[in-house]
């Protein structure tokens, strides 16, 4: 669930680095490593010193205007025009109303997009202002507990994607062939970036969505859901509608228009028969026959097994061919990367797993579940999105090849993290946390998975997360309780310290001198920190709950006081490892 990767994609350490980087030969490494410090310490410093303004509070918070009405439904139509850039549409907002104070209607649409109209229960002209892009419409009183609707015309020279899918906006380009191809990009930016709506994480319509599409009748036009409909116009253009039943994210519902060809397969998945679409461009045809079915089919064996059965069985399942790297776009997954394992041909881990599938696919797809299944109610959160979707590569790993394989491979990402400021940015605003939320994320659930010592236990956690919050949006609180919950322990600190903080905890050790007691405590973290360190092997198995003072365990033989490798230690959990002597 991703700034569509604005924030997103940060996949690497070498992703950010600037390109004149990659023109030299032969880098210097210390002079890489100089300028990448340079580049974390401006980062941070314009992180800790941003003023945050009255819109973005407009943007990011529940303001009055936003709290009183709940979505059901959005219909959204829109006519894009290829060749001057333009759109106009309407959106039919459908909504209940919950509470009786009703200062006004809060609606979203980014500029240079310009609101027309604004119809109430299909008969009344409503009035109207602009606040940047936030428009206050004057709404008459409404009875609580009625369902009413607004409908919001607009038009206007949309905002264009400059680098999708990481800058958001519409994309106005051709496929190789040189005809038009349209989408939208909006994570993190905002659905209103292209349509009106209520544009917070936190209200998603709870009886679905329909975008109706007005194209050239020489393209196919492709959304979320299931088809309902395509119409020729008799004036050159064609009407083709999708429509999804279950809750969607505004920012998952996405026009693709192309030059589109389909192909059709039914998947036994845990739900009973799931069907999956390909929606391709006409000339990858045959290569997305030949690639996509066992990359889909192997990524939803590994990802049922894990999370529960894949959570929009009722709009079904399909990839979307797109001109960018891809995005997570409910039961619409945009896909763009090559048809080539990897992520463009780079394994994010270092460890050659990553070559093994194709990462757009599996990462993108995850998001089905943490995502789409479950949304964070505020941006701030998105490491749920990402942290869990980042882990479930190492999962599918472990499903194919095993559980050496998988800590191999969630070792190996840690050379990603950047530990440059919080993966929990500040609430109310619309800000996303740093993008260490993928990597170091997925390191802090791998750690506390190993802290249980029982992997049926957090494979529990895992499947019950999906079912204790299906289809709901949700807070970093809730999913911290309740794994602390199943698990019987709080890990309130241990979340607090990876998610707040930049600190790498340390764990310190040293040996009596005879080697039949060892001392350990926590350095380089909050007061309280308490990770637990499950150390064993074929012989032995010890669990420590360290903190920030000294402790002491008596051993048994020197089986177990070899549980205490710095490496061994370091391999499994997200601390460095200090022995003394």
């Amino acid at each position: 669930m991703k700034k569509a990767y604005i924030f997103l994609i940060s996949f690497s350490i070498i992703i950010n680095l600037p390109e004149t980087l990659f023109s030299q030969v032969q880098p210097n490494p210390d002079s890489v490593r100089a300028q990448r410090a340079r580049m974390l310490k401006e980062q941070t410093e314009a992180y800790n010193n941003k003023v945050f303004t009255h819109a973005d509070t407009l943007r990011g918070s529940i303001t009055p205007e936003r709290a009183w009405w709940d979505i059901q439904r959005y219909d959204v139509t829109i006519k894009p025009d290829f060749v001057k850039k333009f759109t106009s549409g309407s959106d039919l907002i459908t909504y209940k109303v919950t509470k009786e104070y009703q200062p006004g209607m809060q609606i979203d649409l980014q500029e240079p997009l310009q609101i027309d109209s604004v119809i109430f229960n299909k008969k009344e002209k409503l009035s109207f202002t602009q606040e940047g892009n936030a428009w206050h419409v004057h709404v008459p009183h409404q009875k609580v507990g009625s369902i009413n609707k607004v409908e919001v015309f607009f038009h206007g020279y949309p905002h264009i994607a400059k680098r999708p899918p990481w800058d958001g906006g519409w994309t106005f380009t051709e496929d190789s062939l040189g005809r038009p191809w349209m989408t939208v990009c909006c994570q993190g930016l905002g659905a209103s970036v292209w349509y009106p709506c209520k544009d917070h994480q936190s209200d998603e319509p709870d009886k679905g969505a329909s975008l109706t599409m007005i194209a050239p009748d020489t393209l196919v036009a492709v959304s979320n859901g299931r088809l309902q409909f395509r119409k020729e116009n008799g004036d050159g253009t064609a009407t083709t509608q999708w429509s999804v039943s279950d809750p969607i994210s505004n920012y998952c519902i996405i026009p693709y228009i192309g030059k589109y060809v389909h192909f059709h397969e039914d998947f036994k998945g845990r739900k009973g028969p799931l069907d999956l679409d390909y929606w391709v461009l006409d000339y990858n045809l045959q290569r997305a026959r030949n690639y996509m079915p066992d990359e889909v089919h192997h990524m939803l064996q590994a990802f049922e097994y894990w999370y529960g059965p894949y959570p929009f069985y009722e709009d079904g399942y399909k990839l979307v061919d797109v001109q960018n790297t891809g995005m997570e776009h409910q039961s619409a997954v945009a896909y763009g990367n090559n048809y080539a394992f990897g992520y463009r041909g780079r394994d994010e881990s270092g460890t050659g797993y990553g070559l093994k599938s194709d990462f757009i696919i599996l990462h993108e797809s995850g998001h089905e579940w943490m995502g789409n299944n479950i949304t964070t109610n505020d941006l701030a959160d998105m490491w749920v999105h990402e942290g869990f979707t980042n882990y479930a590569e190492a999962l599918y790993v472990e499903y194919r090849w095993g559980t050496d394989a998988a800590n191999a491979y969630n070792f190996g990402e840690r050379r990603n993290i950047r530990n440059d400021r919080p993966i929990i940015a500040r609430y109310g605003v619309n800000e996303e946390g740093s993008s260490d939320m993928y990597y170091k994320g997925a390191n802090m659930l791998n750690s506390i998975r190993h802290s249980l010592g029982n992997d049926s236990l957090f494979h529990k956690i895992l499947i019950g997360i999906n079912k204790t919050f299906y289809h709901k949006t949700v807070t970093s609180s809730e999913i911290e309780n309740y794994i602390s919950a199943q698990a019987g322990f709080n890990y309130s600190k241990v979340f607090y310290q990876y998610l707040h903080t930049v600190q790498i905890p340390e764990l310190d050790y040293y040996f009596s001198a005879d080697r039949k007691k060892v001392f350990y405590k926590y350095t380089n973290c909050i007061a309280g920190f308490n990770l637990p360190l499950v150390l064993q092997n074929n012989a032995s198995t010890i669990r420590i709950i360290p903190d920030e003072n000294w402790q002491s365990i008596s051993l048994k033989d020197d089986r177990q006081a070899d549980l205490f490798n710095v490496k061994d230690i370091n391999f499994m959990y997200y601390i460095t490892v200090k022995k003394g002597k």
